[in-house]
């Protein structure tokens, strides 16, 4: 059970924190630890991951403690894996069990992932509350299995309620770096080589890269040169050998391939349209820059859930939408037509910038902290 609080010598606050599995999971996971520990330096948090997930090292590097379990997602096929599936689900709910009684937490927060169910599964037993964070703008399965046993749901996207309950919805925006918002262009011109006359294409496949974008990006760099475009590819670490070598002979054109971008916010500063995923981070990252975008959604997702998060901002003017399996054929036509068409790059700009919550993160720690006071 969790432990009391007096007002007027409060113990520090124990928080668990379960999921992860990618980074947009996992980056949610780390900023809300953050924004508790600003406001309440002494609190103590551990977080669970699924072993031999990216969570493992990723979580450490931040500066958190974290604990495995032996947990995966069923195959979509039949396999010797799926049938053993209930066992390990069993056998981490009650590690997860003793982590709790152990800890003993205060309140657990679920950001999705492999580890999030059998954690949440066995605090809400013991009564502890628990708060779901769902990123995407379709719910996830554990998500809508576990909604009726806990107490807030935060989500990132209006309509939420098809899903869950209610009465526990709390529309928080994912939690996104603020400073991802702050480059400025100078800067990010000067800092990637870049010229001030001509314009900026960013392609963003995400942290592992997109066959499809790759491909596609590759077969237009010829156009991209020839319409006067500089290019910011990043192309994943999978991808980014042969890419190299195709953006070479354009490198004096400012067409460059790049494994991965580390400074995420002078990419966006540089850029003046971007080609993405439709991951919810990459959503909630091009909502708080205003960026005008093409979302090209990830088929290899489960319950196509990248899709629905383009539809949310293309039904409201705010991006345009291209199916994966068209990409091939209508991307870097719509890029370049894009690239030109100032007018409607503001359009798409002032739509998209108007879905951001800059304040998702202090929200939804404001929800967590009402939950361990009540």
């Amino acid at each position: 059970m969790p432990t009391s609080k007096s007002t007027s010598a409060p113990a520090p606050y124990r928080v668990i924190i379960s999921g992860g599995g990618t980074g947009g999971h996992i980056f949610p996971a780390v900023a809300i630890a953050n924004e508790l520990r600003r406001r309440q330096p002494n609190a103590e948090i551990l977080f669970v991951g699924a072993n031999g997930r990216m969570e493992m090292t990723r979580v450490p590097e931040a500066g958190y403690e974290i604990v495995g379990l032996d947990i995966s997602g069923l195959q979509r096929r039949l396999t010797p894996e799926n049938l053993l599936f209930p066992i390990k689900v069993m056998r981490a709910v009650r590690k997860a069990g003793k982590l709790i009684e152990k800890f003993r937490p205060d309140a657990v927060v679920g950001v999705g992932g492999y580890a999030s169910a059998p954690v949440l599964l066995a605090a809400t037993s013991r009564g502890i509350p628990a708060l779901i964070q769902e990123q995407n703008s379709y719910a996830g399965l554990v998500n809508k299995l576990l909604a009726r046993r806990v107490q807030r749901i935060c989500v990132a996207y209006e309509g939420m309620q098809s899903f869950f309950p209610a009465d526990k919805l709390v529309l928080t925006g994912n939690p996104v770096r603020t400073e991802i918002a702050s480059g400025q262009r100078e800067e990010a011109l000067q800092f990637f080589g870049l010229r001030p006359d001509k314009p900026v294409l960013l392609v963003i496949g995400g942290s592992l890269g997109a066959r499809t974008l790759n491909q596609a990006t590759a077969a237009a760099l010829p156009r991209l040169r020839e319409a006067g475009v500089q290019l910011l590819w990043q192309t994943g670490k999978l991808y980014f050998p042969e890419a190299e070598k195709q953006a070479a002979p354009y490198a004096s054109d400012n067409l460059h391939a790049l494994e991965f971008v580390r400074r995420m916010d002078l990419a966006y500063a540089a850029a003046d349209v971007v080609v993405s995923r439709a991951g919810a981070l990459s959503v909630s990252e091009l909502c708080l820059t205003g960026k005008p975008s093409i979302l090209v959604p990830s088929p290899n997702v489960a319950e196509d859930h990248q899709t629905k998060n383009a539809l949310a901002l293309s039904t409201r003017q705010a991006a345009v939408l291209i199916p994966d399996a068209e990409a091939g054929a209508r991307l870097y036509n719509e890029a370049l037509g894009l690239l030109q068409d100032t007018v409607q790059q503001q359009r798409l700009a002032t739509n998209i910038r108007a879905l951001a919550h800059p304040d998702a993160t202090a929200t939804i720690v404001d929800e967590l902290l009402a939950l361990m006071e009540h």
